[in-house]
């Protein structure tokens, strides 16, 4: 899987998950500017998970603040 298609995926779970516009997601995108608090991180993380078949590691998951960080950690994942 490509790191595109990663992104793609990531702002398809976000936009559903958070209720906002996929076309104004972007990798600097911050998950808190979006209005998401800890328990929404931790449902996105987990909806990550479900929807590469991937677990991420636990160090990991502490860093990820952006769009770009989940890619990241995704394709460690992988």
């Amino acid at each position: 899987m490509t790191r595109e298609e990663i992104f793609n995926k990531v702002v398809e779970v976000t936009s559903d998950s958070l209720d906002v516009d996929a076309s104004e997601l972007n990798e600097q995108t911050d998950f808190k500017q979006l209005g998401a608090d800890s328990f929404d991180l931790l449902e996105l993380v987990t909806a990550f998970e479900d929807e590469f078949g991937a677990t991420m590691d636990d160090e990991k998951l502490a860093t990820i603040t952006t769009i770009g960080d989940a890619v990241d950690a995704i394709e460690q994942a992988l």
